[in-house]
């Protein structure tokens, strides 16, 4: 681990001026990293796939480790909100049941006791390539995506290249699904960006980069807003490991019901097989006024897979994903 100066910031405004670097840092990865529960950066620190010069705690910043009502039905999750909170908080598993499951399915309780939502949504890619210090990947300043041509079995069937990474984050498609937002605050101004836009497609951003979020800006709150099918939501997920693993695929469905046990609106959004949380809308549209039965959900997991272009070694991936978007849609359709 290469030497850092730590810094622990008691603000928000403290944080941001000192995740601030003059000069400029030659290379993004030795820019100044905000720590919440470390569960990550003290990893890819470890690596040398980070080497920040100065650490900023965000520990002792005040009032960002609260779940709180918006009165309206909706929430607002602070940043430092461990996932052992968001998943045992009472109001998280009546009003939001879908993201309790998320955040239960993170790692062990460990893990879900130190790490937070902040850190959830803003981890680096668990690509084997990418975690090893010696390779020089696409994701690290090279030339090349290693998982492209070689060992490929974890990585992206949608929205792959020139990257195929896959993002690891469990919170991120529920919290899709479910329309959230992140408030972002960095030397300029406070600003509220969709989960939906906060996360970069290889192709449309830097590569270098997973998401928005500028080296001085960091995340403080999320916004989870009241919504019809909130209540009736759910995450699966597959992973290799049953006792502590990332996702190999994942589900994150939601369903309000209308007149007749019809379908007014749907939420499919799936994890693990996409560089960002892969919200099919097609499938979405597909339930939206039928009655949900055992043939529609068939029909609705096929159509969530349309456009699938798996690598040589992970076309498993789809007959799984299928798997558990009909047991997802089943569980929240009440289907048999």
């Amino acid at each position: 681990m290469k030497p850092f100066e730590w810094m622990n910031a008691t603000s928000v405004a403290e944080a941001v001026s000192a995740l601030r670097s003059s000069p400029a840092p030659a290379d993004i990865d030795d820019a100044p990293r905000p720590i919440a529960g470390g569960q990550d950066l003290l990893t890819t620190m470890k690596e040398y796939i980070t080497r920040p010069t100065r650490v900023v705690n965000l520990k002792g910043i005040r009032g960002l480790n609260k779940i709180e009502s918006d009165g309206k039905g909706g929430l607002r999750v602070g940043a430092l909100v461990t996932l052992s909170q968001l998943e045992e908080d009472a109001m998280v598993q009546k009003i939001f049941p879908g993201l309790a499951e998320a955040a239960h399915s993170v790692g062990t309780p460990q893990i879900r006791h130190l790490g937070t939502v902040g850190g959830n949504l803003c981890q680096r890619p668990r690509c084997w390539y990418f975690r090893l210090e010696e390779v020089v990947c696409l994701k690290k300043g090279g030339s090349e995506c290693y998982a492209a041509t070689g060992e490929n079995k974890y990585h992206a069937i949608f929205g792959g290249g020139p990257s195929y990474i896959v993002h690891p984050s469990d919170l991120a498609p529920m919290l899709v699904a479910l329309g959230a937002s992140v408030s972002v605050v960095g030397p300029a101004a406070r600003r509220t960006i969709a989960l939906d836009k906060f996360f970069t497609l290889p192709a449309d951003g830097n590569l270098r980069r997973e998401n928005v979020l500028q080296n001085d800006e960091i995340i403080t709150d999320v916004i989870v807003p009241a919504s019809k099918f909130a209540g009736n939501s759910t995450y699966l997920k597959f992973k290799e490991r049953d006792s502590m693993d990332f996702a190999m695929s994942a589900v994150a469905a939601a369903v309000a019901m209308g007149p007749s046990k019809t379908v007014a609106d749907a939420r499919i959004v799936l994890g693990g097989v996409a560089p960002i949380p892969w919200r099919v809308a097609k499938a979405e549209a597909a339930l939206v006024g039928k009655t949900m039965s055992t043939d529609l959900l068939a029909s609705v997991a096929k159509i969530a897979l349309q456009g699938a272009e798996p690598l040589a070694k992970n076309g498993y991936k789809i007959p799984l994903t299928q798997t558990l978007v009909r047991r997802a849609l089943a569980k929240v359709g009440g289907v048999a």
